[in-house]
């Protein structure tokens, strides 16, 4: 099968973008994050980008339906809708003779955490010299090494066609296909800083970065605490010192935040976490700027963003206020009326 072949499949399957990596783009990869470990015979790894549908923002956007990000735009597409697409893809591989693995998302198995750090007494390598089970693909980084967007600020994916809303699933396989160039096309993160300055947690830095070389281009995207974000995409604050509370089922250091109205954290969707603050900043606010800049392809009649937002404050009188959105750029640099 020709690469153009392997596209038209993965589309008439489910995938909305499908670009293809040769595996020596992962060259200086983090061992723990090195494909070429999970299948040393791999010459080609097929990316899928799948849409998040922007209707699937709208019940967080509006305060009402906060489920539907959580089941259809995040758990619903990784352990469902993903897994089916690759899977099928895969089929279609091995029929022509070559081996193929369906990775629809990321293992609870992997030896590391989200930033990087190896689990201690979780696992080891089976061979000298090799990295431990499991191994954790960087799925956006593999998309952009397929040429399917690039990385913005908030190290989210941002293609073209949709901006930060897809989810990524991938294919390591035997047999050689063409490689897909870097995207090199119009510039999508103009270093706006919505994601800054929306994210409820203030959990990605304007000021510290963190750089990388991959396939010989330098990228560049903000610092982010990942354990803090953890909190906050649940609907959680941490607590002042000398405070306890209980929003977190097993941890007392853990309230509701100032921008969600449940009283306690709601549960898991999909096996998916509870998108409370729906990625306000790094989704949203990204995508309402890219939106109101026209750089995206799948373009709307209506802008996203049609009444002023809605921030709860947990104060002793628990009143509700609404942020001013009568400012450029999305509507991302707010102050409370």
């Amino acid at each position: 099968m020709t690469k153009d072949e392997i596209k038209a499949l993965a589309k008439s399957l489910g995938a909305d973008l499908v670009g293809i990596a040769s595996m020596d783009r992962f060259e200086g990869a983090p061992k723990q994050m090195d494909p070429r470990y999970i299948m040393p015979e791999a010459k080609s790894m097929i990316v899928m980008a799948f849409r998040v549908m922007r209707g699937s923002l709208r019940g967080i956007e509006e305060g009402t339906f906060f489920s539907n990000y959580s089941a259809m735009g995040y758990g619903g597409l990784t352990y469902n809708y993903i897994p089916m697409t690759v899977i099928n893809l895969c089929r279609h591989i091995e029929d022509e003779g070559y081996e193929a693995i369906p990775i629809g998302h990321q293992s609870d198995w992997r030896g590391i955490h989200n930033d990087g750090r190896l689990k201690k007494n979780f696992s080891v390598p089976v061979r000298e010299g090799y990295p431990q089970p499991d191994i954790m693909i960087h799925l956006r980084i593999a998309a952009y090494l397929a040429g399917l967007g690039e990385i913005g600020y908030s190290k989210m994916l941002l293609t073209p066609e949709f901006g930060p809303r897809v989810r990524i699933g991938v294919v390591l396989t035997e047999m050689e296909l063409e490689p897909d160039p870097i995207y090199d096309g119009p510039k999508l993160c103009n270093k706006c800083m919505a994601c800054v300055r929306e994210c409820p947690g203030g959990c990605i830095s304007p000021t510290k970065t963190v750089k990388v070389t991959l396939a010989g281009h330098e990228v560049e995207w903000g610092d982010i605490d990942v354990a803090k974000c953890n909190d906050y995409f649940s609907g959680g604050q941490r607590v002042a010192p000398g405070e306890t509370s209980d929003y977190i089922e097993g941890r007392d250091d853990i309230k509701r935040a100032s921008h969600t109205p449940f009283f306690r954290r709601p549960k898991k969707l999909y096996n998916s976490g509870q998108a409370v603050c729906g990625a306000r900043g790094c989704t949203r606010a990204c995508m309402i700027s890219l939106e109101s800049r026209g750089v995206l392809k799948n373009q709307f009649k209506e802008p996203f963003r049609r009444r002023r937002p809605w921030q709860v404050d947990w104060s002793e009188e628990g009143n509700v206020r609404f942020l001013d959105t009568d400012k450029k750029e999305g509507n991302s640099d707010h102050e409370a009326d």
